[in-house]
């Protein structure tokens, strides 16, 4: 039997084959490089503070949140966050994971110093949307411009 006690804490290397796995049930399609690369930038302690984490139920990763502090990079003067990815096991949806994972991040950040998290979702993810509503996360001032080669 599940104990429901979620542990939060900092995502690990071996937490990978967890995290594209949990990804690739949301998206249909595992993305492996892109989940490398974001481990591996995310334990580079020399580049920035370690902001992304893992939820963790009876040993068992089930959810994580994956971001970036930026600190002056293209422009914005206040420090700023961006979250990339979260993801949690569809087995452990709607049971608080990614609420806790989005509150212990917004409480390492704003330790931080963070003034601003963003993030970019799809105009018709609409679970996705709802739950950073649920967050408090509201439409933002920039815009995203895009070119189709």
């Amino acid at each position: 039997m599940v104990s429901q006690e979620i542990e939060l804490r900092v995502i690990r290397e071996d937490d990978f084959d967890a995290v594209v796995e949990i990804d690739s049930k949301h998206y249909g399609s595992p993305r492996p490089g892109f989940y490398r690369r974001k481990i591996e930038s995310a334990l580079n302690r020399e580049e920035h503070m370690i902001t992304s984490r893992a939820a963790v139920i009876d040993g068992e990763v089930v959810g994580f949140i994956m971001g970036e502090l930026y600190l002056g990079e293209f422009g914005i003067p206040e420090k700023t966050a961006t979250i990339d990815a979260v993801g949690v096991h569809p087995d452990f949806q709607h049971r608080g994971v990614a609420k806790a994972l989005m509150e212990e991040l917004k409480s390492v950040l704003k330790k931080a110093g963070v003034e601003t998290i963003t993030t970019r979702v799809e105009w018709n993810d609409t679970q996705l949307i709802s739950f950073f509503n649920s967050c408090g996360f509201r439409p933002g001032s920039a815009i995203t411009l895009s070119y189709n080669l």
